[in-house]
């Protein structure tokens, strides 16, 4: 079920969700790195769990308390991560009802760890996309934040070890069974959730070893890269597939695979 309507969708992918109890509340914030907006998902009920409760939107929020009310009350919320279009309404959500916050970092009552429970759900550390990102388990869904979206990739963030523990942090996701579908932080939900996980494996090391092929023929510059690489990336999105390059870069530095005199990008005042 939908707490928004969602044209683009088959009615059947979000009418399934029932079967789990779980209801997704789309922000209206769509665009290139949002897709159709960031999702909100309210899992269970008597209380209910928030997962993401998203950006700081009075429709978003008055559209979240409805439906959390109406399934009998906030237990909890969780935080794949604190990314401010998956974040920024947590302190109006938890003002207007109180209840514990389970996050990778940051004021939260519960501190995320691998393997954590906590309500309802089973944490699995999924580095990456953002130094404290978790994906969380419960009521056979996997709600995967931005380590998988519905549609499309994520970008890496480029501190040290950030892309080995994505990709085996994907490993780890695509070898558990105990979830069917996946309900990212954007885009539809996944019901071919093995799949999903073997095609974003699939992408990254496709793209290391387009990353390396290139590096071998001579390319050494950002642009030179980017463009045997990232060719398929709109002019948008460059700059997010600048960062993903860095990551890229870092792992084959990591494996003493990076040769000499390679650019790299610089991201001044970043924290990631």
């Amino acid at each position: 079920m939908d707490a928004e309507a969602a044209s683009a969708e088959a009615p059947s992918a979000l009418e399934a969700l029932s079967g789990h109890d779980i209801v997704r509340v789309r922000a209206g914030n769509p665009g290139p790195m949002t897709l159709s907006g960031t999702n909100t998902w309210v899992v269970g009920r008597g209380p209910a769990w928030v997962v993401d409760p998203g950006p700081l939107l009075d429709s978003h929020v008055e559209r979240l308390l409805e439906t959390v009310d109406a399934r009998g009350g906030l237990g909890g919320v969780v935080l794949t991560h604190d990314h401010s279009d998956h974040s920024d309404a947590v302190r109006t959500l938890l003002d207007a009802r109180p209840a514990p916050l389970a996050a990778g970092r940051g004021h939260a009552d519960v501190r995320l760890e691998d393997d954590l429970r906590v309500g309802p759900f089973q944490a699995v550390a999924t580095p990456g996309h953002a130094r404290d990102h978790f994906a969380v388990i419960a009521a056979g869904a996997c709600f995967t934040g931005d380590a998988v979206l519905g549609e499309g990739s994520v970008f890496i963030s480029p501190y040290p070890g950030a892309m080995t523990g994505y990709l085996a942090a994907l490993e780890r996701l695509r070898v558990r069974g105990d979830f069917d579908v996946l309900c990212p932080g954007h885009g539809p939900p996944v019901w071919e959730a093995q799949e999903k996980l073997d095609e974003y494996i699939d992408h990254r090391l496709d793209r290391e070893s387009r990353l390396i092929a290139a590096l071998g023929e001579g390319a050494r510059t950002v642009p030179e890269l980017l463009d045997a690489v990232w060719s398929d990336v709109p002019e948008e999105l460059r700059p997010l597939a600048t960062v993903t390059l860095a990551a890229h870069l870092d792992r084959l530095e990591e494996e003493r695979a990076l040769p000499a005199g390679v650019e790299r990008p610089t991201f001044e005042g970043v924290v990631w």
